[in-house]
């Protein structure tokens, strides 16, 4: 287990996300080649009362991760194409199955890998897994629906 106040090199702590978020957090998140990482240390306010972390928080971090990941995967793209930077697409959760592997404790730094399977016009699908070091903490896969864009109080930039 790492000392509980430090983050591993190449996180960077996400400032914007709204309220919910905020109260989940702090999360962090570094840019991988294959798109997004979002991460969190749990603390003491996530455990349940068997002194693990929460399930639904766990949940709660890969739909996050998963949400950010896939309205962020077309503007990535753009932009790696060279294309001027367009804001993320919107997308709602329509459908989130989880498996839990192994349980999370107090202290560890708990990382969201996603792979984006397929963005479409209407639909993406992605999956997720959470890890702690190389240890599968939880596999989480979801399809998104497009949405027409709310005038968000700020913008998340992951």
């Amino acid at each position: 287990m790492e000392e509980a106040g430090s983050v591993p090199e190449g996180f960077t702590r996400i400032e914007r996300g709204g309220h919910f978020l905020a109260s989940l957090g702090p999360l962090y998140a570094k840019k991988v080649e294959h798109g997004l990482v979002v991460a969190m240390r749990i603390e003491e306010k996530h455990l349940n009362t068997r002194g693990i972390a929460h399930g639904g928080m766990l949940v709660t971090l890969a739909d996050s991760a998963l949400g950010i990941a896939v309205a962020n995967h077309g503007r990535e793209r753009a932009l790696s194409e060279g294309a001027p930077e367009a804001p993320p697409r919107s997308f709602v959760t329509v459908n989130l199955s989880v498996d839990f592997i192994a349980s999370a404790h107090e202290g560890d730094f708990v990382e969201a890998h996603v792979g984006i399977e397929k963005v479409g016009a209407r639909l993406a699908f992605a999956t997720c897994f959470l890890h702690v070091g190389k240890r599968r903490v939880l596999r989480a896969s979801g399809v998104f629906a497009t949405v027409t864009p709310a005038k968000p109080k700020e913008r998340f930039e992951g």
